[in-house]
């Protein structure tokens, strides 16, 4: 099966700008393709993984993929799939938002594999550089007005209003297209579905610029599709926000955490998208999906793949043993790092390091409204302490209660946990 053929089983494929030409392109040679970040954030999100992993398989399939961050670009802002204007962040924002992208690009690519070794590039290196004369001169020339209102990018935002600046972007991002071609043999460019105009006008640019020279050109253009979760909700989006790449912003078990809780109408569809799992083990998972859903195995499976390629098996399992134990209630197993992780988002408390009865903790901290209701919620067994039940009014919390002397945990009923940091 060759690489297209592959894509096309996986659904990864949404526009091609000539299908069979490409096809016979990649048998014929090894092709150099890339794609570009811009560097708006600190760092990636889950949203940036599909090309990423287009990229990979391109890698795996023999071809040489370079990863293009936009920190050139990333001073205009592309209009594409928005409704209003960018701020512009100034110009050592961009510069460190690049670094970190760069170095999440590198534990994801393949850097040091040989001929087809991943390379990174920055497009400010010939951006900033150029005049406005060179712009204007060298590739403001090769697009007309009418061509540009055309593209969705642009037309999408006339009636809203668009600035010269962002009306421009798509002339800057085709000139990465021609530098890559004049500087790498680039030769495909790959990019979300948002970016069909951006990937043509590159291959239009690159076709004018040329068009006195007597070698052919081949230039090709891939989209993949616009992932859509089955609920409707937008992917890669939750009650908290995005899901970064970074695991500063998005902890490892956070990250896991989103995975397995996949829809069952969604993980083959993910599973395919995100992991190089053999169609035998694929076709075991569509099974459990089907006849035995409650044991999560394909959501398990898509989790630990994905988790394990963006931070490691460390954080596999790790988030593993987090959740084992949120399940099970054995949370003195847990390190300091993993309650950090694991309750990140319940109810925290800051309390000084002194013992103190529980009932007077309960109240301090709010989990109980009273002293009269703290007995009630004890005598009722409904308290736990690092997930073992006390009923005992008199107990005094002390350090023998505190993991790693830094946290208790509190839960109150079935599912309402506090975590007590000490000072």
């Amino acid at each position: 099966m060759t690489v297209l053929q592959d894509l096309e089983k996986r659904g990864l494929i949404h526009q091609t700008t000539d299908n069979e030409g490409l096809a016979k392109h990649l048998k014929e040679n090894q092709v150099t393709l890339y794609c570009g970040f811009d560097p708006t954030a600190d760092s990636l999100h889950i949203g940036h993984l599909l090309p990423v992993y287009m990229l990979k398989r391109f890698q795996k399939a023999g071809h040489r993929p370079i990863a293009l961050v936009g920190g050139g670009t990333g001073m205009i802002g592309d209009p594409s799939g928005r409704s209003s204007e960018r701020s512009l962040n100034e110009d050592t924002i961009v510069k460190g938002y690049s670094e970190k992208i760069k170095q999440q690009l590198a534990n994801l690519l393949d850097f040091d594999n040989g001929e087809n070794a991943a390379v990174a590039r920055n497009n400010h290196d010939w951006l900033a550089s150029m005049t406005v004369i060179d712009f204007l001169r060298d590739a403001g020339k090769h697009f007309g007005i009418n061509y540009m209102l055309a593209k969705e990018s642009v037309s999408a935002r006339i009636e809203q209003g668009i600035s010269f600046t962002e009306f421009s972007y798509m002339i800057l991002q085709s000139l990465d297209y021609l530098k890559l071609y004049e500087q790498e043999n680039c030769t495909l460019q790959i990019g979300g579905s948002d970016q069909w105009g951006n990937i043509t006008a590159g291959m239009e640019l690159i076709r004018r610029s040329r068009e006195n020279l007597e070698e052919e050109t081949k230039v090709f253009g891939l989209t993949v599709p616009l992932i859509t979760k089955a609920d409707g909700t937008k992917f890669g989006k939750t009650a908290g926000g995005a899901i970064w790449l970074d695991p500063e912003k998005t902890t490892p078990y956070e990250f896991y955490q989103f995975w397995f809780n996949a829809d069952d109408r969604d993980v083959i569809k993910f599973i395919q998208y995100f992991t190089f799992l053999e169609q035998e083990e694929v076709d075991t998972l569509i099974d459990t999906v089907e006849n035995k859903p409650e044991e999560r195995l394909a959501q398990k499976r898509l989790a630990e793949e994905i988790t394990r390629v963006v931070h490691g098996q460390e954080a596999v399992d790790q988030a593993q043993k987090i959740s084992a134990s949120l399940f099970s209630g054995d949370l003195k197993s847990l390190s300091k790092q993993e309650i950090e992780q694991g309750f990140k988002d319940v109810p925290t408390y800051h309390v000084n390091k002194e013992d103190i009865g529980l009932i007077d903790l309960l109240v301090e901290v709010k989990i109980s409204s009273s002293k009269r209701q703290a007995r009630e919620d004890i005598s009722n067994g409904a308290i736990y302490i690092n997930g073992e039940r006390n009923q005992d009014l008199k107990h005094t919390v002390t350090k023998t209660d505190r993991i790693e002397d830094t946290f208790t945990i509190i839960r109150r009923g079935k599912k309402k946990y506090y975590l007590i940091s000490y000072k």
